[in-house]
């Protein structure tokens, strides 16, 4: 393994600086209310405005919206909801008899009240709403709180606030950063108190939802973009650089990592990268996040490519390979695995219908992507009838007894007298 290009050194606000500042949001929020999320409203976004959205500002945003813009945004909506009504299907009840009178199973039940965390950012991406409400909706949720930054003439871009009408929100909050996270998991007078929350955002929204985790469920922090892009001989140079630069223009943390087995396919790339980036705007973060986080690495063979892609347990990791689909199971760290060069990661982020909000930092080494099945609970259940009391009492009564638990073993032991007498 050979890098051709390292990251330089990561100059991101200190750990121990966004802790404390998001410590301190939280506990503002947590005693003051809608006076405390407005506070930092006026802080960081300067908003004065109300924080719920009136139906008179959807009704006003929405009508503004030209019908192509809906159209492709009703689509999104479309695709998302018929790949999460899928998924849906695999998740199955269960009820099985293990045993004589042993009776056991699980239920499906969804989350009942779910908070939708939706960036604003520097582009109005009009996925990511429903990215995180439609699942939510599909799965069953009663009632869905979205909270997205006032960050476009004073309110939620109208593209935005479509997006998440037509998903299933169900109370909208002009609300941004961590102040929205707090708000979401405490309620406020205005904001109502959820059960879980979902959807990804910079250090600021990682860093609320990991502090009131356990107050909250959450669905995983997601950080900046990032993409591997894995190419061997057989690979177009320009498509696998403008594979890497669609995540780095993301955001100036953004990681785009090349990996390949081919020197020549290497300089290649980076080259096309250079080249492309010129006619980027000067203010685009792909520039920096080139710059600053890229890499480029030589494998010695296609097995150390794969081994280097579970390493880096990447975000999307994109197969640029001849024979793609041969690898893949080898492959087991990733949010999500697009297969061959055509296979966009941009069509995921936008309409395919698989969800873009995926674990970053490595956190694809223990969890997948936001889906349906995070706004559901399996919950288990059993009855316990003849011969079955029998046996599970005689077995706990025995156990409790050797770990000097008076309690359990007394428990089981009155089954067990029962059924003597």
């Amino acid at each position: 393994m050979e890098y051709l290009k390292k990251a330089q050194k990561n100059e991101q606000t200190t750990i121990n600086d966004v802790e404390q500042t998001v410590k301190e949001i939280i506990a503002t929020v947590r005693s003051k209310g809608d006076a405390g999320v407005q506070e930092y409203e006026k802080r960081f976004s300067h908003s004065d405005r109300p924080l719920k959205v009136s139906e008179e500002e959807i009704e006003r945003c929405v009508s503004a919206l030209s019908s192509d813009v809906k159209e492709l945004i009703d689509r999104v909506v479309e695709r998302i909801s018929a790949f999460s009504k899928a998924q849906l299907e695999c998740i199955l009840p269960l009820e099985k008899e293990f045993g004589p009178g042993i009776q056991m199973g699980h239920r499906i039940i969804p989350i009942e009240k779910v908070g939708a965390y939706v960036p604003g950012g520097r582009f109005p991406l009009l996925s990511s709403g429903p990215m995180v409400v439609t699942p939510a909706k599909v799965a069953g949720a009663k009632r869905i709180v979205a909270c997205s930054p006032a960050n476009y003439e004073g309110g939620i871009h109208p593209a935005v606030l479509y997006g998440l009408v037509r998903s299933g929100a169900t109370d909208i909050f002009a609300i941004g950063g961590a102040q929205a996270i707090a708000a979401m998991a405490y309620g406020t007078e205005s904001v109502p108190e959820v059960d879980i929350i979902a959807g990804p955002g910079n250090r600021y929204v990682a860093e609320a939802k990991r502090q009131v985790f356990g107050k909250a469920g959450i669905d995983l922090i997601a950080g900046p973009s990032e993409v591997l892009v894995f190419a061997d001989e057989s690979a177009d140079p320009k498509k696998c650089a403008a594979d890497l630069l669609a995540q780095a223009e993301h955001d100036p943390y953004a990681r785009a990592i090349f990996v390949t087995t081919s020197i020549s396919t290497a300089h290649r790339t980076v080259e096309e990268v250079e080249h492309l980036l010129h006619e980027f705007s000067p203010h685009s973060p792909a520039h920096e996040s080139w710059t600053n986080l890229g890499e480029v690495i030589i494998a010695e063979s296609l097995q150390e490519g794969i081994d280097i892609c579970n390493e880096y347990a990447i975000e999307h990791l994109h197969l640029h390979l001849k024979n793609s689909r041969d690898s893949m199971d080898r492959l087991y760290n990733y949010g999500s695995l697009f297969i061959d060069s055509d296979s966009s990661v941009v069509f995921s982020d936008k309409v395919s219908g698989t969800n873009h909000t995926l674990p970053t930092n490595k956190a694809a080494r223990y969890t997948g992507g936001l889906w349906v099945g995070s706004y559901v609970k399996v919950i288990t259940h059993q009855q316990i009838t003849g011969e079955g009391v029998q046996y599970l009492a005689s077995h706990a009564s025995k156990q409790s007894e050797i770990e000097g638990l008076e309690g359990h073993r007394l428990s089981a032991e009155m089954r067990l007298s029962s059924i003597k007498s």
